[in-house]
Protein backbone atom coordinates (compact mmCIF):
# COMPACT_ATOMS: atom_id res chain seq x y z
CA UNK A 1 0.00 0.00 0.00
CA UNK A 2 1.17 3.22 -0.97
CA UNK A 3 2.23 6.20 1.79
CA UNK A 4 -0.04 8.59 0.58
CA UNK A 5 -3.38 6.18 0.01
CA UNK A 6 -6.00 7.44 1.70
CA UNK A 7 -8.24 5.86 4.09
CA UNK A 8 -11.07 6.44 5.83
CA UNK A 9 -11.45 5.86 9.72
CA UNK A 10 -14.36 5.76 12.18
CA UNK A 11 -13.82 7.58 15.15
CA UNK A 12 -15.25 6.76 18.65
CA UNK A 13 -14.74 8.41 22.24
CA UNK A 14 -13.76 6.13 25.47
CA UNK A 15 -13.91 8.53 27.91
CA UNK A 16 -11.70 11.34 27.09
CA UNK A 17 -9.65 9.46 24.45
CA UNK A 18 -10.55 9.25 20.51
CA UNK A 19 -9.69 6.47 18.81
CA UNK A 20 -10.16 5.36 15.11
CA UNK A 21 -10.64 1.90 13.40
CA UNK A 22 -10.44 1.56 9.49
CA UNK A 23 -14.07 1.63 8.09
CA UNK A 24 -12.80 -1.53 6.03
CA UNK A 25 -13.28 -3.67 9.00
CA UNK A 26 -16.87 -1.61 10.53
CA UNK A 27 -19.68 -3.98 9.67
CA UNK A 28 -21.84 -1.23 10.87
CA UNK A 29 -22.84 0.86 13.91
CA UNK A 30 -25.53 -0.03 16.57
CA UNK A 31 -27.35 0.96 19.41
CA UNK A 32 -26.74 -0.54 22.74
CA UNK A 33 -28.93 -3.69 22.91
CA UNK A 34 -29.44 -6.28 25.59
CA UNK A 35 -25.97 -8.60 25.89
CA UNK A 36 -26.58 -11.92 27.46
CA UNK A 37 -23.57 -12.62 29.94
CA UNK A 38 -21.86 -16.15 29.31
CA UNK A 39 -20.21 -17.62 32.47
CA UNK A 40 -16.58 -18.14 33.03
CA UNK A 41 -15.86 -15.56 30.15
CA UNK A 42 -13.25 -12.91 31.20
CA UNK A 43 -14.64 -9.58 32.24
CA UNK A 44 -13.96 -7.26 29.53
CA UNK A 45 -16.26 -10.14 27.21
CA UNK A 46 -19.50 -8.38 27.69
CA UNK A 47 -21.41 -11.62 26.11
CA UNK A 48 -23.34 -12.15 23.25
CA UNK A 49 -25.85 -10.35 21.48
CA UNK A 50 -28.53 -11.35 18.52
CA UNK A 51 -27.90 -9.88 15.79
CA UNK A 52 -30.18 -10.50 13.11
CA UNK A 53 -30.31 -14.64 14.27
CA UNK A 54 -26.71 -14.81 15.05
CA UNK A 55 -24.92 -14.72 18.02
CA UNK A 56 -22.28 -12.16 18.11
CA UNK A 57 -19.36 -11.87 20.94
CA UNK A 58 -19.28 -8.14 22.11
CA UNK A 59 -16.47 -7.11 24.04
CA UNK A 60 -16.66 -3.84 26.35
CA UNK A 61 -13.57 -1.70 25.34
CA UNK A 62 -12.77 0.43 28.23
CA UNK A 63 -12.78 -2.44 30.59
CA UNK A 64 -10.25 -4.53 27.57
CA UNK A 65 -8.31 -1.34 27.73
CA UNK A 66 -8.22 -0.88 31.38
CA UNK A 67 -10.12 2.44 31.78
CA UNK A 68 -12.63 2.33 34.25
CA UNK A 69 -15.95 0.74 33.72
CA UNK A 70 -19.28 3.52 33.26
CA UNK A 71 -22.73 3.51 33.34
CA UNK A 72 -24.16 2.74 29.71
CA UNK A 73 -25.52 6.40 28.09
CA UNK A 74 -28.15 7.21 25.71
CA UNK A 75 -24.45 7.65 23.57
CA UNK A 76 -23.10 3.95 24.00
CA UNK A 77 -23.13 1.72 21.38
CA UNK A 78 -21.64 -0.85 19.40
CA UNK A 79 -19.79 -1.02 16.91
CA UNK A 80 -19.45 -4.57 14.80
CA UNK A 81 -16.10 -5.33 13.11
CA UNK A 82 -15.25 -7.78 10.79
CA UNK A 83 -12.42 -9.96 12.05
CA UNK A 84 -10.14 -13.15 11.24
CA UNK A 85 -9.97 -15.08 13.82
CA UNK A 86 -8.03 -18.52 12.27
CA UNK A 87 -8.47 -18.14 8.86
CA UNK A 88 -12.14 -17.48 9.50
CA UNK A 89 -13.94 -13.93 9.05
CA UNK A 90 -16.02 -13.68 12.09
CA UNK A 91 -18.27 -10.57 13.52
CA UNK A 92 -17.53 -9.05 16.54
CA UNK A 93 -18.98 -6.39 18.66
CA UNK A 94 -17.37 -3.95 20.49
CA UNK A 95 -19.02 -1.52 23.12
CA UNK A 96 -18.00 2.20 23.06
CA UNK A 97 -18.91 5.43 24.40
CA UNK A 98 -20.03 7.29 21.53
CA UNK A 99 -19.58 7.44 17.67
CA UNK A 100 -17.77 10.17 16.72
CA UNK A 101 -17.17 10.65 12.82
CA UNK A 102 -15.62 9.29 9.75
CA UNK A 103 -12.95 11.21 8.47
CA UNK A 104 -10.18 10.12 5.89
CA UNK A 105 -6.08 10.38 6.52
CA UNK A 106 -3.35 9.74 4.49
CA UNK A 107 -0.70 6.71 5.59
CA UNK A 108 1.92 8.80 5.37
CA UNK A 109 -0.17 10.98 8.29
CA UNK A 110 -0.19 8.08 10.50
CA UNK A 111 2.90 8.24 13.02
CA UNK A 112 4.24 5.06 15.25
CA UNK A 113 2.49 4.50 18.54
CA UNK A 114 4.06 5.88 21.40
CA UNK A 115 6.49 4.19 23.52
CA UNK A 116 4.51 5.28 26.61
CA UNK A 117 2.16 7.33 27.60
CA UNK A 118 -1.27 5.69 26.51
CA UNK A 119 -3.58 3.74 29.02
CA UNK A 120 -3.82 0.67 26.80
CA UNK A 121 -1.44 -1.76 25.78
CA UNK A 122 1.12 -0.04 23.17
CA UNK A 123 0.54 -3.31 20.98
CA UNK A 124 -2.97 -2.37 20.42
CA UNK A 125 -2.22 0.57 18.89
CA UNK A 126 -1.47 -0.07 14.98
CA UNK A 127 -0.55 4.12 14.84
CA UNK A 128 -1.42 7.56 16.04
CA UNK A 129 -3.36 10.43 13.52
CA UNK A 130 -3.82 13.80 13.71
CA UNK A 131 -7.20 15.43 13.31
CA UNK A 132 -7.69 19.02 14.03
CA UNK A 133 -4.76 18.92 16.58
CA UNK A 134 -6.24 16.16 18.51
CA UNK A 135 -4.28 13.08 18.40
CA UNK A 136 -6.34 9.59 17.83
CA UNK A 137 -5.16 6.15 18.25
CA UNK A 138 -5.78 4.16 15.27
CA UNK A 139 -6.05 0.00 16.60
CA UNK A 140 -5.23 -2.98 14.83
CA UNK A 141 -7.83 -4.56 14.97
CA UNK A 142 -6.42 -7.66 15.14
CA UNK A 143 -4.54 -7.71 17.78
CA UNK A 144 -7.77 -5.79 19.93
CA UNK A 145 -9.67 -8.93 18.77
CA UNK A 146 -6.65 -12.21 19.31
CA UNK A 147 -7.98 -16.00 18.44
CA UNK A 148 -6.28 -16.42 22.07
CA UNK A 149 -9.65 -14.61 23.83
CA UNK A 150 -12.29 -15.77 21.54
CA UNK A 151 -11.37 -19.33 21.95
CA UNK A 152 -12.01 -18.79 25.63
CA UNK A 153 -15.80 -17.64 24.60
CA UNK A 154 -15.78 -20.87 23.03
CA UNK A 155 -14.57 -22.69 25.47
CA UNK A 156 -17.19 -21.31 27.67
CA UNK A 157 -19.62 -21.51 25.32
CA UNK A 158 -19.48 -25.00 24.90
CA UNK A 159 -18.95 -25.56 28.45
CA UNK A 160 -15.28 -26.59 28.19
CA UNK A 161 -13.70 -23.97 30.29
CA UNK A 162 -11.66 -24.48 33.54
CA UNK A 163 -12.64 -22.42 36.53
Amino acid sequence: MNDNAILQYLTFALGDEVFALETGFVREVIELVPVTRIPKTPPFLRGVINLRGHAVPVVDLRIKFGMPSTQDTVSTCIIIVDVEIEGEQCHMGAIVDSVLEVFEMANDQITPPPRMGTAIRADFIRGMGKQNEEFIMILDIGKVFSSEELSLLGAAQSGEAED
